[in-house]
């Protein structure tokens, strides 16, 4: 069967993990990985495996001849505003990983189909992959009125580009939980441990439903549904508690173990970004792959 060739920008943690994910796809074919730094580990274990290695960043990869129809970009928030353009003229869809925002948000329990067709969608930030299905899942059955989240990821799992995107987190993630989650008002705080050993990554989720609207049974269930569907592509997600529910008040503690791949288990955070990549440019091959066929 054919496949849609993709490549990933970004040799760092998050670009590594991804590598090594789409090299389980039925419908995408890695060919290339991209990067700036000619000894990282990314581009090392890329050459490794025989993929192209491009260590001149994007632009040194638009001036190559290929036939790559996705481009993963695992950088930094900053360069993907760079990037976003580079890759639209090229004509090139852009799938990103950073909180830059630029293209459509998309959690993919919630709104994937609705952003099929897009050239630039964003993967919002690890919080948000984690708590917006869970502020969607209340809000579906219980209007939420304001929604906040706290996501807890070890220091470990933070490299460079997660602690030099902080505010761009807060900012996107907010913007997530109010434009996919549906909470009329939306907060986001991030907080690295540095406990020892790693903590899996942990987020908690407080909504306040519309007075008088609260369906306790179907509020519990919507959560339950939900996660379920979260764990279809992301096996580690979990609920480390049954939600408690106190008057119009919801709370859910999530965990978030990771698969394990290139990155401890205790990095959920990264995990749960890489999945979710895969897992939309899949639906988007799936959609392009039967176009073909037709």
């Amino acid at each position: 069967m054919s496949k849609v060739k993709v490549a990933v920008l970004g040799s760092g943690n998050i670009g590594t993990d991804l590598l090594m994910k789409l090299e389980r796809s039925n419908e995408l074919e890695v060919t290339t990985m991209i990067g700036i730094d000619p000894n990282s580990d990314g581009l090392q274990r890329a050459k490794e495996k025989g993929y192209n290695v491009v260590d001149t960043g994007l632009k040194g990869f638009l001036e190559t001849e290929h036939d790559v129809e996705i481009v993963f970009d695992a950088t930094a928030a900053k360069a993907h505003v760079r990037h976003a353009k580079m890759l639209r003229e090229a004509g090139i869809i852009a799938l990103d990983l950073t909180p830059a925002a630029v293209g459509e948000l998309i959690v993919p329990t919630v709104n994937l189909e609705e952003h099929i067709d897009k050239d630039n969608v964003n993967l919002i930030t690890c919080g948000g992959q984690a708590t917006i299905p869970i502020v969607h899942a209340i809000n579906r059955v219980s209007p939420v009125e304001y929604a906040e989240i706290v996501a807890t990821i070890s220091s470990k799992s933070a490299g460079p580009g997660t602690r030099a995107n902080i505010d761009e987190f807060t900012v996107t993630t907010a913007h997530g939980i109010e434009a996919i989650g549906g909470a009329k008002k939306g907060k986001a705080i991030i907080i690295l441990n540095p406990a020892e050993p790693p903590i899996l990554m942990r987020d908690t989720v407080h909504a306040l439903v519309e007075e008088g609207s609260m369906n306790e049974d179907a509020v519990i269930q919507s959560i339950q549904e939900m996660v379920q569907s979260v764990q279809s592509y992301v096996p580690g997600y979990r609920l480390r508690t049954e939600p408690i529910i106190e008057g119009n008040k919801v709370t859910v503690f999530i965990e978030v173990e990771g698969a394990g791949d290139y990155l401890p288990k205790y990095s959920g955070n990264l995990d749960i970004m890489t999945s979710a990549a895969v897992q939309v440019a899949e639906t988007f091959a799936k959609k392009r792959l039967a176009k073909e066929s037709v």
